[in-house]
């Protein structure tokens, strides 16, 4: 092991830059799956027109816009984005040498951040069945019990995605104090 690099979990050395890549290739895949998965929404749409819902979810209908897939299609969006975003510094900071080594924490923020935006995918969709199977149709009637308990398998799982960021924006708060010439020349 070199002063620029720091043991992963596996045992294997990490530069920030590929740290950095790892965040980008993950972050792109995920976009493009969060905008496959944006159909799904649209399927749901046409499925629930055929369904009796109850006045309690008209009342509430803005929050989820009729679908309860929308949550899980934008967290693979956003959260996908923001790895682009996290990825994009690591490789900036690497460059330009404010950046030259990686916590164990930091390594595994790609993997944090990818595995809980695909657990709230899972959760979204999958858990919603699950869900529904003890509470039939829990999302359309007001059904407490089970909305509770569906968002929050769902909460979970962002929290998975949030600390992978929370990793992620330490090791790039630890190298800011250096990067002066790369915040000059942004």
């Amino acid at each position: 092991m070199t002063l620029d690099t720091h043991a992963g979990l596996a045992g294997t050395a990490a530069t920030p830059a590929e740290v950095g890549a790892q965040h980008i290739r993950w972050g792109f895949g995920l976009f493009v799956f969060g905008l496959v998965i944006g159909f799904i929404p649209l399927a749901h749409y046409m499925h629930g027109s055929f369904e009796e819902v109850h006045q309690a979810f008209l009342k509430n209908v803005t929050l989820w816009w009729g679908c309860a897939f929308t949550l899980a299609v934008y967290v693979a969006q956003v959260g996908s984005l923001g790895m682009i975003a996290l990825g994009l510094c690591y490789v900036v900071l690497a460059r330009d040498g404010a950046m030259t080594a990686v916590t164990s924490a930091e390594r595994m923020a790609p993997a944090l951040c990818a595995g809980g935006i695909l657990a709230e995918f899972l959760a979204g969709v999958v858990g919603y069945y699950a869900v529904a199977a003890v509470w039939p149709n829990f999302y359309y009637t007001p059904v407490t019990a089970g909305k509770v308990t569906w968002l929050g398998l769902q909460a979970v799982c962002i929290a998975i995605y949030v600390a992978g960021v929370a990793y992620a924006y330490g090791g790039i708060k630890r190298a800011l104090p250096t990067a002066r010439g790369t915040l000059a020349r942004l």
